[in-house]
């Protein structure tokens, strides 16, 4: 054995550099470690302290509902011939007021022979002297306001009746120069063509007028007769789902009738089977939110009992004419709602009543409130609970006495939540 064996000498350089590579790699996996740890926590712990606000809570469930209505079907002996609109779809209108009426025969021809007689009538007055200047000037503005007026209308039936109103006056104008321009003139004859035509129109049209007011409406889709007030003992589920409508489709508008619709009050029915809907009781009003997000009272007329749900059917007052478009509509039922200082439940300790007290059988809540790292578990009313959120509120001095059992002291030291407090979420 050598008795001086030589080592080998390393450089400084390459083990300082082993040195810092294991240094690198030991935190980077105590930093990999730390930021697993951290997202595990997030997501078993997202949110660690939750601020105390005004809120709303609620209790509600989607339902399908299928619109029942007070309707009386207008049709007429020339329905075939198609129908001109005098009311728009959904206005409200008197009784007795016409709201549409048929094609005469013939009509299509009658009414473009008299489009023809008028634009002579007009070419034939421009050829005449000032006659009346100021009658006629009168009758040109007119004719100018509605022309201007007409530019501004998206409304088709607006803007038809505002056509109509101008071809009036027009034949007003021809009718102040006709009669004073000697008789067999051009334009006498040409008024009284016009005239023939207009009486054999008019006298061929067959008016309809509303029996009773109401909001008309041209969407009938055979289903007046069917869907009744009268019929609430006769519907079942099946016997709606067997109708076949899509819900949220407008009902078609027909070319042969119309219909009045009472514009006080209208029905929704809708199956339900959450336990709200089984304890729910004629008379009991709720609100129902419609697809356009409006909100209207339901009063609950008339229940069906079913298998393991309900058929319920709710009265309304409002949204009539929105409504009067459609057989079957999805909406939200809102059983109830109920606004203060919202928390979620998982802030909420639950613990047994105090021996002794008011509360002894029953069990107490609590909240964690955090100021400036100070923490106080303070016990709180529950008003209002749904599955995810509570509206809360502080136990008077006296109730903290007599309901939970405090003393004097402990009363006293208590302290109260109130608005932007902030409490712990999930506190042990």
């Amino acid at each position: 054995m050598e008795k001086n064996k030589k080592v080998k000498n390393v450089p400084k350089s390459r083990i300082n550099k082993k040195q810092k590579l294991l240094i690198l790699y030991i935190l980077v996996g105590i930093t990999a470690i730390y930021f697993i740890y951290s997202i595990i926590r997030l997501i078993q712990q997202p949110t660690e302290t939750f601020v105390v606000e005004n809120g709303k809570i609620s209790e509600e469930e989607s339902a399908v509902g299928y619109l029942i209505r007070e309707e009386v079907v207008l049709q007429g002996n020339n329905y075939k011939n198609g129908m001109v609109q005098i009311k728009a779809d959904g206005d409200k209108v008197a009784k007795g007021d016409p709201v549409f009426r048929y094609y005469s025969n013939n009509e299509e021809n009658l009414v473009k022979k008299i489009q023809e007689l008028d634009i002579k009538i007009q070419d034939a007055m421009e050829n005449e002297g000032d006659i009346l200047p100021n009658d006629v000037k009168r009758l040109e503005t007119q004719i100018e306001e509605k022309l201007l007026n007409i530019r501004y209308i998206n409304d088709v039936q607006k803007i038809e009746e505002y056509k109509k109103e101008i071809s009036d006056i027009i034949t007003k104008k021809a009718k102040i120069v006709g009669e004073l321009s000697p008789a067999g003139s051009y334009i006498r004859k040409l008024i009284d063509e016009r005239s023939g035509y207009e009486n054999t129109l008019n006298s061929g049209a067959e008016y309809i007028t509303a029996p009773e007011s109401g909001i008309i409406s041209y969407r009938v889709d055979g289903l007046e007769n069917v869907l009744t007030v009268s019929s609430f003992s006769t519907l079942s589920t099946k016997f709606l789902e067997d109708l076949n409508l899509k819900a949220g489709e407008s009902i078609p508008t027909s070319s042969e009738n119309g219909k009045i619709i009472n514009n006080f009050v209208g029905y929704i029915a809708t199956t339900l089977e959450s336990d709200r809907a089984k304890e729910a009781e004629i008379g009991k009003t709720v609100t129902l939110r419609l697809s356009n997000g409006s909100e209207i009272q339901g009063s609950i007329e008339y229940i069906v009992e079913e298998d393991d749900e309900r058929l319920i059917i709710f009265k309304i007052t409002n949204e009539l004419e929105l409504l009067s478009r459609y057989r079957k509509i999805t909406f939200d039922v809102i059983w109830w709602s109920y606004s203060g200082l919202k928390v979620p439940n998982t802030s909420i300790i639950e613990e047994d009543g105090r021996k002794g007290s008011k509360k002894e059988e029953e069990k107490v809540y609590y909240v964690v409130r955090n100021r400036a790292g100070y923490t106080d578990k303070i016990p709180i009313k529950v008003l209002k609970q749904n599955s995810s959120y509570s509206i809360i509120t502080n136990y008077e001095s006296t109730e903290l006495k007599t309901d939970l059992g405090y003393s004097d002291e402990e009363a006293k030291n208590t302290k109260t939540i109130v608005l932007y407090d902030e409490i712990l979420d999930n506190p042990k």
